[in-house]
């Protein structure tokens, strides 16, 4: 057999192979890739390919022995811990995007603002933040439902007047603290 049809013999099995290697990869683009690597391996081992045996199970194993090399060497790369002076920007900005001092003092401030609420409104409202109900709430403080609800009111609103600073943070902004 010639090189030429030999070559032709391997890319004819490049969509079977498509489909093996999409098996491993799960992505489209590394799985592309993968074939690739594993056409250019099966082309140049050429010589190596003893004719009459099996072209396609000799690709597939070519594939799945080049994706299993690349895996460890990817293991093998993030296990590698390097140390440099130099600070790169794509290091920045993982640091300050994993940083949750921001959120940390947001915290601090909304824990402090309740410490702050009389005890006849930070008593209720802590348990309807927890989730309790009017009625429960009502029940084991022992004071009538209306004067839970409006212990809740009374206490939200000197919540938002001891947390202004906060008014100007979007919602977006502030759920994105908390992630």
């Amino acid at each position: 057999m010639t090189k030429t049809q030999f070559n032709k013999l391997v890319i004819a099995e490049a969509k079977s192979l498509s489909k093996y290697a999409l098996h491993f990869t799960r992505d489209t683009d590394d799985a592309n890739d993968l074939v690739q690597d594993t056409l250019l391996k099966a082309i140049w081992s050429a010589d190596r390919y003893q004719e009459g045996t099996n072209l396609k199970g000799w690709l597939f194993t070519i594939l799945k022995n080049t994706y299993i090399n690349n895996y460890k060497k990817l293991v093998k790369k993030n296990q590698m811990v390097t140390q440099t002076d130099e600070v790169h920007s794509h290091h920045l900005m993982f640091s300050a995007t994993r940083n949750g001092g921001e959120s940390k003092f947001i915290m601090d401030d909304l824990n402090r603002a309740l410490t702050q609420l009389p005890q006849e409104y930070e008593s209720p409202f802590t348990m309807y933040f927890e989730g309790y109900k009017y009625h429960e709430i009502a029940d084991q403080l022992v004071i009538p439902i209306g004067t839970v609800k409006t212990r809740i009111f009374v206490a939200r609103k000197i919540l938002k007047k001891n947390l202004r600073p906060y008014d100007q943070l979007e919602k977006s902004q502030l759920s994105k603290l908390y992630v």
